[in-house]
């Protein structure tokens, strides 16, 4: 965890509609660009209602109460988490539906969330994929005298969690029908581990399936409400999944929710790739999203020729998924960026906190200087922070952003 993202006068709030990105804030600094966030949470929100579903991003990605406010003013039918503690963070900031993507195991965590059930304005669904989780939250929750939302989960051979096969969920909504303290609710799939040269295909196909064995859950009666829920899609495959659920008419029949989250950040890495690929798949989609984090940091060291040590490493950003990528440098204290082209510089390693960077020919650096990059996979940076910079397109800091990891 970064310890101390930004000066004091930052991180108490007084500086929050006025600071100077490149003057006020000690770096290293996570970074949001108002324009590009107000863009991303629009397109996706628009995106995912001409498509006939809802939305509900999945709040993982960034743990940022702010972020969730800004996606449900948009429209967002409900924010996704992936614990029961994410759950108790949402609610505490507001969030009044939530859909649990990860099985609830363990009694202080089935605790931690029957205790939110005591507010009966509180919407909660979590998944199950096998008997003896079942058995668990049935008893558990019958001793508490409250009925929990639950919803089958149906995976693939070699992915994460869910059942896998068809007869395996028939057979477990039988179960959770024999559990008076549960209703079963819906039934969800994630297709983002489904890989290799047929990608697109074995995709199409998972959610075929999903909807078929949602139609046959429905036709026997399993569900406990009326227009149950269906919900997949991550963050690179969202386009094939609406495009499926509204060709077997699932808006129809049932609830079609879509729950990309690392959209609203968006990234220069794996994102970007798979936000390309949308666009080539769908024609009729104009500009998608843009990049709207950055980390910013100091060049920190000049010990050799053409080489840089940067005052950035794995405390602050990404690395899982590609390294930070340079986009622009500034000098201290003054806007705009400095003209030459930083984005011919690579970085080569990063360490605890230091990023070792190649320097192009004709980029001439001082220590001292402040260099922004972009990241690859937002989920891992978004979880080294306390709070990050929101900024206008002067690099003014107008809202500082509290994260709940």
């Amino acid at each position: 965890m970064t310890t101390a993202p930004f000066n004091v006068a930052v991180e108490k709030g007084a500086a929050s509609t006025g600071a100077s990105l490149v003057r006020d804030v000690s770096l290293p600094a996570l970074v949001l660009h108002r324009e590009a966030l107000e863009h991303n949470i629009r397109w996706m929100q628009d995106f995912v209602r001409n498509s006939g579903a809802e939305l509900a991003p999945h709040g993982k990605t960034s743990m940022t109460p702010a972020l969730f406010r800004r996606q449900l003013d948009a429209g967002a039918w409900g924010i996704t988490l992936a614990s029961a503690t994410q759950a108790r963070a949402g609610y505490a900031h507001g969030v009044r539906r939530i859909l649990m993507a990860n099985q609830l195991v363990g009694t202080p965590n089935m605790a931690l969330i029957a205790d939110l059930l005591a507010d009966p304005g509180f919407d909660f669904h979590c998944m199950v994929d096998h008997p003896d989780n079942v058995a668990d939250l049935g008893g558990y929750f019958a001793s508490r005298g409250v009925r929990l939302n639950v919803m089958i989960e149906y995976g693939v051979v070699g992915g994460r969690c869910g059942c896998r096969t068809e007869q395996e969920v028939l057979d477990l909504a039988k179960a959770i029908c024999a559990q008076p303290a549960l209703a079963l609710t819906g039934i969800e799939g994630y297709e983002g581990v489904i890989h290799g040269d047929h990608a697109e295909s074995g995709i199409r196909a998972f959610a075929t399936s999903l909807v078929r064995l949602a139609v046959q859950l429905q036709d026997s009666g399993a569900f406990a409400i009326a227009k149950p829920i269906i919900t997949a899609s991550g963050s690179a495959w969202y386009d094939l999944i609406a495009e499926s659920f509204e060709a077997q008419n699932a808006a129809g029949r049932f609830l079609s929710v879509l729950r990309p989250g690392s959209y609203v950040a968006h990234d220069h890495g794996i994102y970007k790739e798979a936000q390309c690929c949308v666009l080539e798949r769908r024609s009729d989609l104009h500009e998608g999203l843009r990049p709207a984090l950055e980390v910013w940091a100091h060049v920190q060291s000049l010990p050799e020729p053409g080489f840089a040590v940067i005052a950035l490493g794995k405390r602050d950003v990404a690395y899982d998924a590609g390294l930070p990528v340079p986009l622009r440098r500034y000098r201290p204290g003054v806007v705009p960026a400095v003209g030459d082209d930083v984005g011919a510089c690579k970085v080569t390693a990063v360490m605890d906190q230091h990023a070792f960077m190649t320097v192009a020919p004709g980029v001439e650096l001082r220590v001292g200087d402040i260099i922004s990059f972009g990241t690859s996979h937002p989920c891992l940076t978004f979880d080294k922070w306390r709070v990050g910079c929101l900024v206008d397109e002067q690099l003014n800091v107008i809202e500082t952003m509290e994260t709940c990891f």
